[in-house]
């Protein structure tokens, strides 16, 4: 029988790799309590720091470790029908060289405007977590965006360029999303590729900050840090920095702050969340810039994932007290801090405040919950200490499809 949770995946994992449970604390710089824990499903989930030096000992991405969504797993070694088609738009049969043009190619383009619109709609699901329709929408807008640049020329080229970029873009954190971190590069290699040739500067920014999520997702915290950081100092701003200038910067800082926490750099993660803080007080309000927010609020909801991760939940609840306009987030981050709380309460045994945190995450970003990892897993340990046979985490167990331990 196929492994189901994370502790069955890390016991599998550990006997493929000869090593016994306190082998692999030792290599994973844990302690043997925690792998055990983790593996007789004691817990069921463990902060991010901690999955990563876990997938590192076992030579593995960390999303290996975490496993698929399982509302999307299909027959056993295949993508289901919706990611292998995202897949095929990322690298058609046609773009291998010599197999020449894509019929899909041939036909009449889309205009500058009409690709336009179509990226600020996928945008806009994409922020809702709507992540199936995603896998929907990005095959065409991939299509329609490489058809353009191949027949429009001059400006027009430049900006159908821009369009390409993002939707490849788009594509990677999608990929990201559901654990393809090796269909996620190549994307994003792709998007860097098109924002080369592009009207629009800011998109290799862009491009670094998903870069450096990528990396963060697959494990490889210490060049996430280093590509955020590298781009954040390149182009830090001045004294009179537009407010998108402000904003690029400082998306960098979070995420290099983010890998930095993972990457158990204290210091360099509470430097570069206080350079965020400041920017975030210049720009005043908070901004959606290339569908990612940054402002005060944000900043503030990136401080209490941080300080999750670093296994202080009195800090971050006491932080996430303080956060203004918790509003203007678009709906996935929204939800992901709801998340960051009940994960905060579940740790500081208030299962009951973490329990509610998760059904306001399930219904900020109801499709997000369902395929997102760390939430089905902290449902699937709260399950697991709750007696009574009916609650309310034990419903949504059942609406996220989560299989009983």
């Amino acid at each position: 029988m196929a492994a189901t949770t994370l502790g069955d995946r890390l016991g599998e994992l550990r006997v493929r790799r000869g090593l016994t449970q306190e082998g692999l604390a030792e290599k994973a710089r844990l302690s043997v309590d925690t792998v055990r824990k983790l593996e007789q499903n004691q817990r069921f989930t463990a902060r991010m720091s901690t999955l990563n030096n876990l997938a590192r000992a076992l030579d593995v991405e960390t999303s290996v470790l975490l496993g698929p969504p399982a509302v999307l797993e299909s027959a056993p070694g295949h993508d289901p029908p919706s990611i292998l088609a995202l897949r095929q738009a990322v690298t058609p049969l046609s773009g291998f060289p010599g197999l020449g043009p894509a019929t899909e190619e041939e036909c009449e383009p889309p205009t500058v405007v009409e690709l336009r619109e179509a990226i600020r709609s996928t945008e806009t699901v994409r922020r809702r977590g709507e992540l199936t329709k995603i896998t929907a929408l990005l095959p065409t807008l991939l299509a329609d965006a490489r058809a353009a640049v191949r027949q429009h020329s001059g400006a027009d080229r430049a900006a159908c360029y821009a369009v390409l970029a993002e939707a490849y873009q788009v594509a990677a954190t999608t990929l990201t999303a559901f654990g393809k971190e090796d269909a996620a590069y190549t994307a994003l290699e792709r998007s860097m590729e098109a924002a080369a040739r592009s009207d629009d500067p800011h998109l290799e920014v862009i491009g670094v900050s998903t870069l450096s999520w990528i990396f963060t997702k697959q494990g490889r915290v210490a060049d996430a840090e280093r590509a955020a950081v590298r781009m954040a100092e390149r182009i830090e701003p001045g004294f009179r920095s537009a407010p998108l200038d402000l904003s690029l910067w400082g998306i960098l800082l979070l995420r290099g702050a983010t890998a930095a926490v993972r990457a158990e750099h204290g210091d360099t993660a509470e430097e570069l969340l206080s350079l965020a803080t400041a920017a975030a007080a210049r720009i005043g309000t908070d901004r959606l810039d290339y569908a990612t927010p940054f402002g005060p609020t944000n900043a503030g909801v990136a401080a209490v994932n941080a300080f999750v991760d670093m296994g202080k939940p009195d800090k971050a609840l006491d932080r996430a007290a303080l956060i203004p306009g918790l509003g203007s987030l678009p709906p996935t981050w929204l939800a992901r801090h709801f998340l960051d709380r009940a994960q905060a309460y579940a740790e500081m045994r208030r299962d009951g405040e973490a329990t509610r945190a998760l059904l306001a995450a399930e219904r900020t970003a109801p499709e997000w919950m369902r395929y997102h990892a760390s939430s089905r897993h902290l449902v699937a340990e709260l399950r697991g200490r709750e007696l009574r046979r009916s609650s309310p985490i034990k419903d949504l167990a059942l609406r996220l499809e989560i299989e009983a331990g």
